[in-house]
């Protein structure tokens, strides 16, 4: 019986390197030489990476230190990034389990009884091992299928981390710009304050109109209503630090601090590069890898299974006796011989969904260097934009004070006052928040080239 059962053993293991999985090939993808947008405007770097983006702290570019100290909570205390990572956890046991099948499983047994008068008992002990060789690679696929799955969420936990960053940085500097328009609108409330009790003054002196004292209030109560508007705006992005950190609002502050308005130099990759650098385009690449395994699987299933068993037991009349052992080996052979096309089904099913993936990865592709196109024409129109508003502002500013000495020289009204603060007010608010514009910006950028990540199975697989 000895011969029969490693004949067998050994037709299983020379059929378990058979394979119907379908070779491996990348998945193409519309690819431009270069970039139609990739104009330098002081923002792309086009010659060489810093060393912190390669090791994926692309937000010590900006050179603040307060966002470099918030950057190392967001690891610890958010919540899309603890969802990402269990995950990544989940993937990794379902792999273990598939991995589990390739191998023999053994089974134990151990019943004992006691009764009578007098009082006697028995024992008995069963191991029994079975083991289903993997034909044709069915099994195989199945691990290479869930292990492609593994690194998709393990890019997606990449990707979370990235939009939990940005975020971060997005909601950060929008405090710290609010931070720098309130200090401003504190200065202007307090010139709107002087030139009201200059108005005044001049009222009561006969020289002015009341109007003018009632427009250089209305002016004043506007710009503080407008302040009250801009803390509240404050707030809401502070709690948003708060929540991207993981922390209750509540519990949250953050004290008011000068303003980085710094826009720093981004390597940019070639197009081709960046199918390598984004985390959402890895994911789909690798579910495409995971569709084309599961085609080897449905395969597998016209072809017969093989189930080997065996047992050892043992049994004593008397717990004191010798006991009596016996054996057995069996082996199982099956077949499907008619499933009414269900089988063939099954493959076209997994065909259709490779096709499905391989479209899903074109169309991230496609994607992602739209949106690196978009933010190029974005920071290259805000970068003109800036220069033009802040030339806009200069004179505005100049036009304001000159219409106000005329004012107090008597040679001009006042209305003509209250519409130069306004354009001057609302010139200088516009060049803070096209510097916030630009900064938030960069972020996005940062995120559409992948934030310096890299396909990490790929520099395994190449080292």
């Amino acid at each position: 019986m000895r011969r029969p059962a490693l004949a067998l053993a050994l037709v299983a293991a020379l059929l378990g390197a058979c394979s119907v999985i379908p070779p491996e090939t990348a998945p193409s993808a519309p690819i431009s030489d270069g970039w139609k947008n990739a104009t330098p405007e002081g923002w792309v770097n086009t010659a060489q990476r810093a060393p912190d983006w390669d090791s994926g702290q692309w937000w010590t570019l900006f050179g603040d230190p307060v966002l470099d100290g918030l950057m190392a909570q967001v690891e610890v205390g958010n919540q899309n990034l603890a969802l990402a990572a269990a995950d990544v956890a989940q993937a990794q046991a379902l792999l273990r389990q598939t991995q589990a099948r390739l191998r023999p499983t053994l089974d134990g047994s151990l019943d004992t009884q006691r009764s009578g008068r007098p009082a006697h008992g028995s024992a008995s002990v069963q191991l029994d091992a079975s083991w289903a060789p993997d034909l044709w690679g069915r099994i195989d696929a199945a691990v290479r299928a869930q292990g492609a799955s593994v690194q998709a969420r393990e890019a997606d936990l990449a990707a979370a981390r990235l939009e939990a960053q940005a975020s971060l940085a997005t909601a950060y500097f929008s405090v710290r710009e609010n931070d720098d328009e309130l200090r401003f609108l504190d200065d202007i409330i307090a010139g709107y304050e002087r030139t009201l009790q200059i108005t005044q003054n001049r009222y009561y002196a006969g020289i002015a109109a009341r109007t003018d004292l009632l427009q250089a209030q209305t002016t004043l109560e506007n710009t503080r209503a407008s302040r009250a508007s801009l803390q509240g705006a404050r707030e809401r992005s502070e709690q948003a630090v708060a929540v991207l950190l993981g922390r209750a609002p509540a519990d949250f502050t953050l004290p008011p601090a000068d303003w980085h308005s710094v826009v720093p130099q981004v390597p940019l990759y070639l197009p081709s590069e960046l199918l390598l650098r984004r985390p959402d385009i890895a994911a789909a690449e690798r579910a495409v890898v995971a569709a084309n395994a599961d085609i080897g699987a449905a395969r597998a299933a016209f072809f017969p299974s093989l189930d080997l068993s065996a047992s050892l037991g043992g049994s004593a009349a008397s717990l004191a006796s010798a006991p009596a052992l016996a054996w057995s080996l069996g082996a199982a052979l099956a077949q499907t011989i008619f499933d009414a096309g269900s089988r063939q089904a099954a493959v076209d099913e997994a065909r259709a969904a490779h096709a499905a993936a391989s479209a899903r990865y074109r169309q991230a592709a496609l994607t992602a260097m739209e949106e690196v196109e978009n933010q190029l024409v974005t920071l290259r129109t805000l970068a003109r934009q800036l220069q033009h508003q802040q030339a806009a502002a200069e004179a505005a500013a100049d036009a304001e004070q000159r219409l106000l000495n005329r004012y107090k020289a008597g040679m001009a009204a006042y209305t003509e006052v209250v519409t130069a603060q306004a354009d001057s007010l609302n010139a200088r608010r516009d060049v803070l928040q096209l510097q916030l514009q630009r900064q938030q910006g960069v972020i996005t950028l940062v995120q559409a080239l992948g934030g310096g990540w890299q396909v990490p199975w790929e520099t395994e697989s190449g080292d």
